[in-house]
């Protein structure tokens, strides 16, 4: 069974993922068909899921980002209206009729300048991104571990008694008793009052 951490991570490798090939694939121009997100989400989570069991590095998240980038540019590129029926066909291996198979298939389809650049720039920013989220997230998760340990081997906070009087020997003052070197005298000085 997967852990709760796990599956926490995928989905937001996977929405962050998601997102980003959706907002980069919009900003340079492109068209995002809503079936293409539904089919995006689960291979995006499916790729992510194998990887979230440990602490990732930017040495995994980036090709690994790139990569899912490429795939999902491809998928929107692919079902967006304005794709011909040849390249999808082409993409799934069948050739139309009267067209000859083309060593690639995105032939017609390649990606302009500014989409590669915007894919580019966007996911080496958001891999460094999620690198440190895993960073901190990872910090904060030996920081716990220690800290419980520490609560586990010591379970029962110290209990502060009272500090021993140094003199235990000397007989105690009750506490109705004025201090010593208090002047407890009440009324007017004697040299305001009649004499007598």
């Amino acid at each position: 069974m997967t852990s709760p951490l796990r599956l926490a991570r995928a989905a937001a490798f996977t929405a962050v993922c998601l997102g980003l090939g959706v907002v980069a694939h919009l900003f340079s121009g492109g068209a995002v068909a809503p079936g293409a997100l539904a089919l995006g989400l689960p291979a995006v989570f499916a790729a992510a899921l194998p990887l979230s069991g440990g602490e990732r590095t930017l040495r995994a998240i980036l090709p690994l980002l790139a990569a899912l980038q490429v795939v999902l540019h491809v998928l929107f590129t692919l079902s967006s209206p304005s794709s011909s029926p040849s390249a999808v066909d082409l993409m799934a291996g069948h050739a139309m009729p009267g067209h000859a198979v083309v060593g690639h298939a995105m032939v017609g389809h390649m990606p302009s300048l500014g989409m590669l650049l915007g894919h580019g720039w966007a996911v080496v920013l958001t891999a460094l991104w999620l690198a440190r989220g895993e960073a901190a997230l990872w910090a904060l998760l030996r920081r716990l571990a220690v800290r419980l340990t520490r609560i586990a081997a010591d379970p029962a906070p110290p209990v502060f008694a009272p500090p021993a009087s140094p003199h235990p020997d000397e007989p105690r003052l009750p506490r109705f008793l004025a201090p010593r070197h208090c002047v407890t005298r009440r009324g007017p000085p004697n040299l305001l009052q009649p004499s007598a």
